[in-house]
């Protein structure tokens, strides 16, 4: 067979319609798993379908390679070669050779979706990392704001530092209903809806002037916002458009330029704080949110790289069953939690350490900013090893490289280039773990409820975040130090570096077909 397919699905069919269960840019690995599978397959048909695009109709068209029925009694035909040069004809049984199948009712309901033309895809990747930038960006640099504030009304610290958990909270409780609410209406209308609650957030933040204000502005408001429009949200949003050998790839880009984004962003935001005054800072930040709006126009197709419809016998709420009932599931969201944790408690409370330590507030946002600079690399690094690695095994490393770095920052005396060396080290582990353990969601579970399942795992982290960033207010309020804080920071990474490792995929029993 002498045509070339850009990409292949290996699929199912049991009692009902066909289920797409592994999907790849080689033939070859198709074969290797139907072989080394067979007898899972055993009762069911199974098939397997090349799709190439046709650059001059600008439609996806399909071809049926190869069909075997193994629901079939004492079925002892062997598999075809690795070059699948015949198929099997499904009514017949008999061999045949393959013919050309451009008839898009060959993979109605089959599990594959047609896709726009390919080279949008990479279109769809650059605009959502410039949205993961603007909304990451002013995210992460919501630290600088804690002791202007404080300062400004007489506040302890605690005081922003619990808006700011609050905002993790919200954010962490709204993600699954967000991401069931993208999963079942689209992107597009989800992230223009979070945009609007960000912006609404940072507006009512420049005229807060009580602690119940804050809590409603930075916390609440803008917890919701980030839910609709932020990371989590876009991160499976992109990746679900693309095929699984790139999926590990196009999360780490995505990671990548939320990164630079707060590289960029936080220089930017200390002068104008410095400078302006922070209420002022507040709003113009409100209006850099509004350009979100006009991105995310690129999401309002829904296209995938895998079915629009799930098999009917799998809904949502059996999805959710089948992943929570799974215990690697609950180690996923345990390791999340300490990374939440280690995140948000540097991110808000870093400058006021650094402050404390007697160096400069610029040193301060200068270290969050080559933080978010060293993500870049080491976001990136992370979604290429996760293509190639298995990625629990990275996870654990992450965790550990992380404790190793706070515990040279605690024991070491203090400057200014220490504290921007550790910044460098911190950065390369920093929001590494996100495409990681947002890849292995997809692999664990598949793509249809992924946004879901990634926001409840996605939960876990904010509640670590939650405490992580009120914990470090609250015992520098009670001691006057942040001391005990990075101690139990250094635990938690060891521990989260002990969760990751009995993950392990579900198996054939354990899930039912949810991709």
């Amino acid at each position: 067979m002498s045509q070339e397919f850009e990409n292949y699905y290996l699929q199912t069919k049991g009692a009902s319609s066909w289920e797409t269960i592994e999907e790849a840019q080689k033939l070859d690995s198709l074969v290797v798993k139907l072989e080394d599978k067979k007898a899972d397959f055993s009762g069911f048909k199974v098939r397997i379908i090349g799709a190439s695009f046709d650059e001059e109709n600008s439609i996806w068209k399909y071809q049926q390679l190869f069909f075997h029925d193994l629901s079939i009694a004492n079925n002892e035909a062997e598999l075809v070669n690795p070059h699948l040069d015949t198929m099997v004809n499904e009514t017949s049984g008999k061999m045949e050779v393959a013919s050309a199948i451009e008839n898009p009712e060959l993979v109605r309901g089959s599990g594959i979706r047609k896709i726009s033309n390919p080279n949008f895809l990479y279109v769809i990747l650059v605009v959502g990392g410039l949205i993961t930038a603007i909304s990451f960006g002013v995210r992460h640099g919501f630290g600088i704001f804690l002791t202007p504030i404080s300062l400004e009304f007489g506040f302890g610290r605690e005081i922003f530092a619990l808006a700011i958990a609050l905002q993790n909270l919200v954010m962490g409780f709204a993600q699954p209903f967000v991401g069931a609410f993208a999963d079942k209406f689209g992107a597009f209308r989800t992230i223009i809806l979070g945009t609007l609650f960000y912006s609404a957030g940072l507006f009512v933040m420049a005229f807060s002037t009580t602690p119940d204000m804050f809590y409603l502005s930075a916390g609440v408001l803008a917890g919701v916002g980030l839910a609709g429009s932020g990371q989590s949200l876009i991160m499976p949003a992109v990746a679900k458009r693309f095929p699984a050998e790139k999926r590990s790839w196009v999360l780490g880009v995505v990671g990548a330029t939320g990164s630079l984004g707060a590289f960029i962003a936080l220089p930017i935001g200390q002068y104008f704080v410095t400078n302006a005054g922070w209420s002022e800072t507040s709003l113009i930040t409100g209006f850099l949110i509004l350009a979100i709006i006009p991105l995310a126009l690129v999401f309002r197709s829904s296209a995938s790289s895998e079915s629009e419809k799930t098999d009917q016998r799998v809904s949502m709420k059996e999805a959710l069953i089948e992943a929570v009932n799974h215990n690697s599931f609950w180690f996923l969201c345990g390791g999340f939690f300490v990374c939440g944790f280690h995140v948000v408690y540097i991110g808000v409370h870093l400058p006021s350490y650094v402050t404390d330590l007697g160096l400069s507030a610029e040193t301060g946002a200068w270290a969050l900013s080559i933080i978010g600079l060293m993500n870049v690399v080491g976001g990136y690094s992370a979604g290429v090893l996760g293509g190639k690695f298995p990625k629990k095994y990275l996870l654990s490393g992450l965790y550990l490289g992380r404790s190793l770095v706070m515990i040279g920052f605690v024991l070491l005396p203090p400057s200014d280039i220490f504290v921007l060396t550790f910044a460098v080290f911190m950065g390369l582990f920093w929001l590494s773990t996100v495409p990681l353990t947002t890849g292995l969601v997809a692999d664990l579970y598949g793509t249809r409820y992924m946004t879901m399942l990634y926001g409840i795992v996605f939960l876990s982290h904010q509640l670590g975040a939650f405490c992580g960033g009120w914990l470090g207010g609250y015992i520098y309020d009670t001691t006057g130090s942040y001391n005990l804080v990075w101690w139990i920071s250094v635990a938690l990474g060891l521990i989260s570096m002990i969760a990751h490792w009995p993950i392990r995929p579900v198996t054939r029993k354990e899930l039912s077909a949810v991709v």
